[in-house]
Order: structure tokens, then sequence, then C-alpha cells
């Protein structure tokens, strides 16, 4: 049984472990992610210029869209300031920085009734982010940047977090991901040809369940959840954050969720920086999730 956790004063390290356990928690907004989502904001807001983001499919062409947005989500990612606003969230919820990596933030939309549904503004087919070479002990926060309803929000499907599920990760390498998935998102804008791992069985996706804090409210889920993009019909478009962390106590003792059906090769922690100093991931704690296929494609990815 899968519980969720609603703003409880639960301490960091029973929280990280009944996340491996496949419970959910739900926190509240507080000054530390209203300002996160502020300074999302106002980058947004600048670059649609007087255009409601919101709305802003009303007002142009899907590749004026992209135009906007590629060149949007690796400025936000890169920005100095979202960097320090990202470590004041990580500390403000109890986490130790010194023993706790962060790994980039992630800016998403997701627009309305399919008129950008790839690319920069992939929905989310039903996966748990372990198929792409995401370690077990991966803790996954997701921050609406404006209010949303449940036309807009994710879903879960928490019966499949102790069920396998054949899927295509065995064929997901993440170095090569690096080298061609990532960089040609903006390439993605009738469909998304890129090859992910995805379900290769019938899924029985509902009932799901679905989240939805106030903005600057945080999901925080593990990596082994299996969850999906809500198809939106709401009409206007959703902006969010979501990065992820891992602890390296957990990693050097092999802790995190049960690996039930991932396959994949390659490992993303050498993305995730010490929350403290921003030194990289030990390579000694690497070593003992990484293979033979780190000899060949992109380590860590690096934006043009």
């Amino acid at each position: 049984m899968n519980t969720v956790y609603v703003d409880t004063n639960t301490d960091e390290a029973t929280r990280r472990e009944r996340l491996y356990n496949g419970h959910l928690f739900v926190l509240a907004p507080r000054p530390s992610t209203l300002a996160l989502v502020e300074h999302a904001r106002e980058m947004i807001e600048a670059a649609f210029g007087d255009i409601d983001p919101a709305l802003a499919q009303y007002e142009m062409p899907v590749e004026r869209y992209v135009e906007i947005c590629a060149p949007l989500k690796p400025a936000f990612i890169h920005n100095d300031r979202t960097k320090q606003l990202l470590k004041d969230v990580v500390e403000d919820f109890g986490c130790v920085l010194e023993e706790t990596f962060i790994d980039v933030p992630r800016l998403r939309m997701v627009t309305s009734d399919g008129y950008l549904t790839s690319g920069v503004g992939y929905a989310h087919h039903p996966h748990r982010d372990t198929w792409y070479s995401a370690p077990m002990a991966q803790l996954n926060w997701w921050l609406p940047i404006y209010d949303i309803e449940t036309e807009q929000s994710m879903a879960f499907h928490p019966h499949y977090f102790d069920k396998a599920i054949k899927n295509g990760s065995s064929e997901f390498n993440y170095y090569d991901w690096n080298s061609s998935g990532r960089k040609d998102a903006a390439k993605q804008i009738k469909s998304d040809t890129r090859k992910q791992p995805k379900p290769e069985e019938e899924l029985e996706l509902e009932p799901s369940l679905r989240l939805l804090p106030p903005a600057g409210g945080i999901v925080l889920f593990s990596a082994a959840h299996l969850h999906s993009t809500v198809p939106n019909t709401s009409g206007r478009a959703r902006y969010s954050i979501d990065f992820r962390t891992v602890n390296a106590v957990d990693l050097a003792e092999g802790k995190g969720a049960p690996n039930l059906d991932s396959h994949c090769t390659g490992t993303s922690l050498r993305d995730f920086i010490r929350g403290s100093d921003r030194s990289a991931m030990p390579e000694e704690l690497v070593a003992k999730y990484d293979d033979e296929s780190s000899a060949d494609g992109v380590l860590v990815y690096q934006p043009a």
C-alpha cells in the first residue's frame, strides 16, 4: 500500500526510506520554493513578452513557440540564481548538503489539446525514471510554477511500484542519449522520433493518482514510480520545475527502491553535484553503478 504524506515533519532520513518504499510526499509552499517559482515566472514571462505564457499557443504557430522555449529551458537550468535557489529549497526541506547531490532543474511546459506534445514540450508516456539510467536511490522533486487543475497534472500509477513491467529499457544507454537524444529535443515538433524506453505490454493505468499542490508546492517521489503526463485538456499550458537528488550515504550503502524491471546501461550519476560546494559526484561512487559503456558516448551532457 502506498501512502501520501502531506507536509509532515518527518526527518529527512526517514522520508528517504519511505520514498524508497513507494510512498509519496506532498510538501506545502515555503519562502524558498516561492522564490524559485517567482524566478522561473520572471524568466518565462520575459521570454514571451506581452503574451500570456499559459495562452501563448493561441497567439503563434507551434514553430514560434518552440523557438521561444528551446533557449528558455537551458537559460533557466544554467542561471546562477536558479542554482542558488535550488540549493536553498533542498536545505530548507532538511537535506544535509554535504551528502546530498542535486542534478540540474528542468523547466517543463505542457501545452493544451495536443498543440505541442514532442521535443521541448514532450508529453511523457508512462515510465519509470530508472528506465533512463537513473539510480534506484534517486528522488524526484516536482513543483508547478502556476496553479494547476487536474487536467494539467501528472499521474502516478502506484499499483505498479512493486510489479515488473515489460519495457524497452534494455536498449537505452544514457551516454548515447546524451550524445543525440537530449540535444535533438528542439528538432522534435510534429512528432518525437527519439528512441526512449516505453512499456511493451498493455497497462492498466486507471485508477491513477493525481497530486495537485499549489504553485510552489512540491510532489516528492521515487524515480522507480511509474508516472505519466496527463493529457492537458484545460485550455492553458502547464509550466513546472522538476529536479532530482541522491544521497551519497545511501549510494555507498546500496540503498534505494527495488529494481524490478530496469535493464538500461550507463548512469546519470555524473549529472549530480554536491549541494554544499557544487563539487562533482566522486568517481568511486559512480563506479559502483557504471559499466563498460562509459568508454563510448557522452558521459555528461553539455548544451551547445
